[in-house]
């Protein structure tokens, strides 16, 4: 990396370091964007967010190549990408954009890793909603070279459960998580049942066999950073599927 390219970046960590809180190193990486100028075709995704709009992401998003989505553990991690002009010419200089993972991008064993095959495995790429990617590159580019590290999530309002599934088999979508952004375990229980464990459907989805209708239900949750929080009764009886819930909790870490 060239001189000026390490002053920038130092540069750079001196200012965020009073915005989002670094939680890893700077690491090297690189960033291609997908969808377009609107963001509309990076809609859903493997985390299972759905409409990014309405969940709170945005497009300040990108999909996570194998290397960092670790099957979907990821979901929901901030990351703060800079453009690496030790590397490139095609950056904008002295911008930053903080994005959440809510995708995966999906190795093309077709191609080679450093001719298209971007999200091969063991690369650490990015594939950034346009919106989010055009903040630190010049479109032309097409793939840029960055550095990153992971970041503390700053969200608007509690974490949110929406269930779905159905007796035996409810499941549940957790959104607009704060701190590490993503979920290390979660536990469940009904007014008439005991603390049960959930396990990961798919992203950020998880699934319970129990019987939880006509109760009210509350959730543990473990961030991947280590804090625990109790949403009591965050879910009330007469529930009904396709319903999201709010809390007032938020993580912090």
């Amino acid at each position: 990396m060239a001189a000026g390219g390490k002053r920038l970046i130092l540069q750079l960590l001196v200012s965020f370091l009073a915005a989002p809180a670094a939680r890893s190193d700077w690491l090297p990486g690189t960033a291609t964007f997908y969808g377009g100028s609107d963001g509309s075709g990076t809609m859903g995704g493997a985390c299972g967010y759905g409409d990014l709009y309405s969940q709170g992401y945005g497009t300040a998003t990108a999909a996570l190549s194998t290397a960092l989505f670790n099957d979907g553990a990821s979901c929901g991690q901030c990351y703060l990408i800079i453009c690496d002009q030790g590397k490139s010419d095609m950056c904008r200089p002295g911008k930053a954009i903080t994005v959440s993972a809510t995708n995966f991008c999906p190795p093309n064993w077709a191609l080679p890793s450093d001719d298209g095959g971007w999200c091969n495995p063991p690369r650490a790429h990015f594939d950034m909603a346009q919106p989010a990617w055009l903040n630190i590159g010049i479109y032309e580019a097409g793939i840029i070279p960055i550095v990153y590290q992971q970041v503390k999530c700053w969200r608007d309002g509690g974490v949110r459960f929406t269930i779905t599934g159905s007796n035996y088999f409810e499941v549940v979508l957790v959104t607009n998580m704060a701190g590490s952004g993503s979920i290390k375990s979660i536990s469940v229980k009904g007014t008439n049942t005991g603390w049960m464990q959930m396990s990961r459907n798919w992203g950020a989805i998880w699934q319970g066999m129990s019987s939880l209708e006509k109760q009210a239900i509350s959730f543990g949750v473990t961030s991947t950073g280590g804090q625990y929080i109790l949403f009591q009764d965050v879910i009330p009886a007469g529930w009904q599927y396709g319903q999201t819930f709010s809390s007032w909790l938020q993580f912090d870490y």
